[in-house]
């Protein structure tokens, strides 16, 4: 990727505008100082990775992201949590199978008394599941007003894009402010590489 798109991509996934990221070249590394945003109100803009994660995955990205741009981290889980037969995509009986055939049968999530209020940024990630974002991310997005903040989304994948969940997603939650989203199936270090 040509350097001046890779500062145009990163300053669009952190809210700036495009005059900003030509005249800042460093900021295509991701790290914690890249993503401090200019502050708002006389105060720091407040960030929260919010993931799900069926088998460690999306976890580990969660994880790296969280600590380069100095975010909170919250895991979204199921009431009842998934197992490796819930997990069969190749079973047509398995329990995600089936929860991502019929998106009105949403699997329940494990804590509904959380606090988001004080977050203007949400990163919400997710494993691609049947192409798009797991019925979860619909409970936790039904569950919790997250209206007012910009969620930034980014997922791991086997080999789907990122664009049908983004667009499922501001189809399904229209009032909410998805604002991007990006596959992170590399270690984060292997992308600020690839940038430099």
């Amino acid at each position: 990727m040509p350097i001046a798109n890779a500062i145009h991509t990163w300053a669009l996934w952190h809210g700036l505008s495009a005059p900003f990221a030509k005249m800042a070249p460093k900021t295509i590394c991701i790290d914690a100082n890249d993503a401090v945003k200019p502050p708002r109100k006389g105060r720091e803009m407040t960030k929260l990775v919010a993931y799900f994660s069926a088998t460690g995955t999306t976890e580990e990205k969660a994880q790296q992201l969280a600590k380069l741009i100095g975010a909170d981290l919250y895991k979204i889980e199921a009431a009842l949590p998934y197992n490796r037969l819930d997990l069969d995509w190749m079973n047509r009986d398995s329990r995600a199978t089936m929860e991502m055939r019929d998106w009105s049968e949403k699997p329940d999530i494990a804590d509904h008394e959380a606090d988001f209020s004080g977050y203007d940024v949400v990163y919400l990630g997710f494993p691609i599941w049947w192409y798009t974002a797991p019925t979860l991310i619909h409970t936790f997005l039904d569950t919790y007003d997250l209206s007012g903040k910009q969620i930034k989304i980014f997922a791991t994948s086997g080999g789907s894009r990122i664009d049908r969940p983004l667009k499922d997603l501001r189809r399904l939650f229209p009032d909410l402010t998805i604002v991007d989203g990006k596959l992170l199936n590399k270690d984060l270090s292997e992308v600020i590489a690839e940038q430099a």
